[in-house]
């Protein structure tokens, strides 16, 4: 990778995910964003960025070709409750704006990575260690999209060697960014509101086990994966990955023994639970890990304690 665009640069991973590109790479590193998100502060002042909507195959191609670009990260797609709300515009997205991009990198001859999820998988997947290559029917529309966002990625592989690589991201956790519609968004918000209130209501029952990753993780996954040698590559679109396994009452416990007067309450939303009992319990990411190296570093503890004091500091400077 030398010059590398980054659809959805001001995303939920697209913000850190840009600014990590450029602390490791010297080339052009485009934070490409729609009008109504355009980067801000750092992200904007650190290096090029360009409007591109991925659901204009032409300001990709101008993109492309004007900063010479050989890798692209596609991000843009709407969260999963909020891709229950809006279901065509998830297809529109997620989809055709998929579609756009392996064009673009046909024609270009460009690498794609675009990030799955473990939404993929549905109620009749194995729900412990599901295995990498299992039976996916996803009950969604960010999983529809999400499912057939890999087929159609290794698609562009066999049939035109587009080099396209993706990871099954597990739930995401950010000191940077906010909670923005995921089903999982709970295991960051739980963060924000022990430090802002001491108090936090939870749209999920206690024992709902879901994957989850501490964001340095994966932004370590998203490039180690474009790195590797393809030689090593059996499997392409789309990798299980997981650094842990747990529940709301795991993280609650977790917060508590260093914030000791932090309450938890559950008040279920039917959606958001409807979605999270239909997804695994944990993954088997031994396919990752065999095959480009895959370790993640985070665990519970580490997480929480690095969590809580950044959003301790920023809370006591006002800045959440």
């Amino acid at each position: 990778m030398k010059n590398i665009l980054i659809i959805g640069s001001t995303g939920q991973i697209g913000s850190e995910l840009t600014m990590e590109l450029r602390s490791r790479y010297t080339g052009n590193i485009v934070a490409g964003y729609i009008p109504s998100a355009k980067p801000q502060g750092r992200l904007l002042e650190s290096g090029p960025s360009a409007v591109v909507d991925v659901t204009n195959a032409q300001q990709i191609a101008e993109t492309v070709d004007k900063y010479n670009i050989d890798t692209i990260y596609n991000l843009a797609a709407l969260l999963s409750a909020v891709a229950e709300s809006k279901p065509q515009l998830a297809w529109t997205i997620g989809m055709g704006g998929l579609f756009n991009v392996l064009e673009v990198a046909r024609e270009k001859k460009c690498a794609v990575f675009t990030p799955s999820s473990i939404g993929v998988f549905g109620n009749n997947s194995p729900k412990n260690k599901t295995p990498q290559d299992t039976i996916r029917q996803p009950r969604t529309m960010y999983g529809v999209t999400k499912v057939s966002g890999e087929l159609l990625s290794d698609y562009y592989f066999i049939r035109f060697g587009v080099d396209t690589r993706s990871v099954r991201f597990p739930g995401l956790i950010s000191n940077v960014t906010p909670p923005g519609g995921g089903t999982t968004d709970y295991a960051v918000d739980i963060y924000y509101s022990a430090i802002k209130t001491g108090k936090f209501e939870c749209p999920l029952g206690a024992d709902t086990y879901m994957d989850m990753m501490y964001m340095p993780d994966a932004l370590n996954a998203a490039i180690t994966l474009m790195e590797v040698d393809p030689a090593r590559l059996v499997h392409r679109n789309s990798f299980n990955v997981t650094a842990m396994s747990f529940c709301p009452k795991i993280i609650y416990e977790a917060i508590k023994k260093r914030i000791p007067d932090f309450e938890i309450t559950y008040i279920i939303d039917p959606l958001r639970q409807s979605i999270a009992d239909s997804w695994p319990d944990s993954l088997d990411d031994s396919c990752a890990r065999n095959e480009w190296g895959w370790n993640p570093y985070w665990d519970m503890e580490k997480m929480t304690d690095d969590m809580l004091t950044i959003l301790g500091e920023r809370h006591k400077k006002g800045l959440i």
